[in-house]
C-alpha cells in the first residue's frame, strides 16, 4: 500500500508540473524566440514611455538618465554573480573586452541615430525602416556567420517584411535625411547583434548589457554638450524609472536568445513588436488597423510560424 500511495503521489506531482514544462519549448531555437518575443514587448512598451518623455526632453538626456538607471539595475543583478567563480578583478576585465566594447559603440551609435532620427521622421517611415533589420540580420548572418540560410527562409523573411509595409504603410514623401541616419543606425544594430553571436560564453549577459547601458550613456552624455539639460518633473522621472527597467530586461532577454538560437530563425520574430504596437495604438491612441494592416499582420505571424515550423529542417549546403 506504501508503495501504490507512494507511486501516486510521484504521479500526481508530475501531472502538475507536466502542463508548465509542455509549455516550455523544448528546442533551443524555440527558446529563442520566446526570449525574443518578451523582448520586443520590453522594447515596444519602451518605446511608448520615450515617446511621451521625447516631446518635453532632448533625446541626449533621456538616454543618459535613462541609462544611468538602467546601470543601478544591472550593477545589482552583478551582485551575486560576482560572489562567485572568478575574482572580481577578472570578471570586471571582461567588461573592457575588445569585443565588449566594439558592440557597446555600435549599440550606442545605433540606438542615439534610431532615436535622433525617430524625433524628425513620421513614426510609420521610422519603423518601417527599423524592421529592416531582421532582413540585415539574415543577410549579415549568413555572409559573416558562415549560417547556412536557404532560398525558402528567405522567401519567408522577405514575406514578413512584406507584411511589415503592409502594417506601416510609409508615406514615400516623408523620407529625407534623416531615414539615411535611421537605416545607418539599424546598420550598427544588426552589426552589433552579430557581435554578440561571437563573444565568448564566459562573459555574462549582464556585463554585456552593462556595456550597452555605458556606451549609450557617454554617448548620450556627449550629445548632450550640445543639445542642453532640462529638468524633469515627478511624472516624467516616473516614466524614466519605468522605461530603465524595460530596457534592463529586454538587453538580457535579446542577449540570451542571441545567445541560444539562430539568427535566421530567430530574427523573423523581432516583427512581433508590430502587433504589440498595434495593441498599445488601439489601447491608447483608438487606433484600428485598416484592411491592409490587418493583411500585414497575417503575414507577419504566418511568417514567423511558417520560420517556427522550418527551423527543424537543415538548410540546403552550397
Amino acid at each position: 500500500m506504501a508503495t501504490g500511495a507512494g507511486t501516486w503521489s510521484n504521479s500526481a506531482r508530475m501531472s502538475s508540473v507536466t502542463p508548465l514544462s509542455a509549455a516550455w519549448p523544448a528546442t533551443a531555437n524555440g527558446r529563442a524566440i520566446v526570449f525574443m518575443v518578451a523582448a520586443m514587448a520590453c522594447f515596444i512598451c519602451n518605446d511608448t514611455l520615450v515617446k511621451y518623455l521625447g516631446t518635453a526632453l532632448p533625446v541626449a538626456q533621456i538616454l543618459v538618465l535613462r541609462s544611468l538607471l538602467v546601470m543601478v539595475v544591472l550593477l545589482a543583478a552583478t551582485r551575486p554573480w560576482i560572489a562567485h567563480g572568478d575574482t572580481p578583478a577578472v570578471r570586471w576585465s571582461m567588461l573592457g573586452s575588445r569585443w565588449v566594447v566594439l558592440r557597446a559603440l555600435c549599440d550606442a551609435a545605433g540606438t542615439f541615430m534610431y532615436l535622433t532620427a525617430l524625433v524628425n521622421l513620421p513614426i510609420a517611415n521610422a519603423s518601417a525602416i527599423g524592421m529592416s533589420l531582421p532582413l540585415m540580420l539574415v543577410v549579415l548572418a549568413a555572409l559573416f556567420l558562415g549560417e547556412r540560410v536557404g532560398l525558402v527562409r528567405s522567401l519567408v523573411a522577405g514575406l514578413g517584411f512584406l507584411g511589415v509595409l503592409l502594417v506601416i504603410q510609409p508615406r514615400i514623401d516623408g523620407f529625407n535625411a534623416f531615414a539615411l541616419l535611421c537605416l545607418t543606425g539599424v546598420v550598427f544594430h544588426a552589426m552589433r547583434d552579430l557581435i554578440t553571436r561571437q563573444l565568448p560564453r564566459r562573459i555574462p549577459s549582464v556585463l554585456i548589457s552593462l556595456s550597452s547601458a555605458l556606451g549609450i550613456a557617454l554617448v548620450g552624455g556627449l550629445f548632450s554638450l550640445q543639445q542642453g539639460w532640462l529638468a524633469p518633473n515627478g511624472g516624467q522621472v516616473a516614466m524614466l524609472v519605468a522605461s530603465s527597467l524595460l530596457m534592463a530586461a529586454a538587453y538580457q532577454l535579446i542577449i540570451t536568445s542571441l545567445r541560444t538560437g539562430e539568427l535566421s530563425v530567430i530574427a523573423p520574430f523581432r516583427y512581433s513588436t508590430l502587433l504589440f504596437a498595434l495593441i498599445i495604438g488601439w489601447l491608447l491612441w483608438d487606433d484600428v488597423p485598416n484592411p491592409l494592416a490587418w493583411l500585414g499582420i497575417a503575414l507577419i505571424t504566418g511568417s514567423g510560424l511558417l520560420m517556427l515550423r522550418l527551423q527543424s529542417v537543415p538548410a540546403p549546403r552550397s
